[in-house]
């Protein structure tokens, strides 16, 4: 890889014009601005979480129903697919081969999944020890929260599995390029967003 190939910080877009360049900048950076606007969201819920967390109403308490064991578990899971992404991403921009970078992506997928699976049967356990989105304050501001969250990564999975599509259909040409970029910087924001939630949701939750 020339030095010319190497100049987008993420890319290797091999030998191509200088408006595919300016291009693949420009998709990158208007990404960056749709994730602030999405962080904007969080940091509202997060807001609306902390004035809530008090408003119990005599329901269970976030120590009743939070199982930071298994909070923590997903936090792992979380963080490793995190590894697996970034792997993926250069096996890209290296070009070390297809397989390199389907493996890592299917890890990523299947690791992203198991954290869903985890998340969805804890809130299957507070549902069952009576705590519902309408009995509280506090627990109506958490399923705005973490499910929201959940979503998220529900999706950027969907994205991956159809970007793996593209990989096999088109190859590595400049727009599945800029698509792994994307959903890079998709996945890493999620795990930031996650550790802010166990950090302010569940572990100040075993002291409320």
């Amino acid at each position: 890889m020339s030095a010319n190939e190497a100049r987008h910080a993420g890319l290797n877009l091999g030998v191509t014009d200088e408006a595919t360049r300016e291009q693949a900048g420009s998709a990158v950076l208007g990404f960056w601005v749709f994730l602030m606007s999405d962080a904007v969201v969080f940091a509202l819920l997060f807001a609306t979480y902390g004035v809530m967390l008090p408003g119990i109403a005599s329901g269970p308490t976030p120590a009743a129903v939070y199982k930071i064991g298994s909070a923590f578990m997903e936090t792992m899971i979380l963080l490793t697919s995190s590894f697996t992404f970034g792997m993926a991403s250069i096996a890209m921009k290296h070009e070390t081969g297809y397989g390199r970078l389907l493996g890592w992506m299917a890890v990523t997928l299947v690791l992203g999944l198991a954290f869903l699976g985890m998340e969805l049967r804890d809130f299957a356990t507070m549902f069952g020890n009576g705590a519902y989105p309408t009995r509280s304050a506090f627990l109506s501001a958490f399923f705005a929260l973490v499910p929201l969250h959940g979503l998220h990564v529900f999706l950027g999975s969907v994205w991956l599995i159809v970007i793996m599509v593209q990989v096999l259909v088109f190859g590595l040409d400049a727009r599945v390029k800029i698509n792994i970029l994307r959903l890079g910087l998709f996945w890493h924001f999620l795990d930031i967003v996650w550790i802010a939630i166990f950090s302010v949701v569940y572990l100040q939750g075993l002291i409320a």
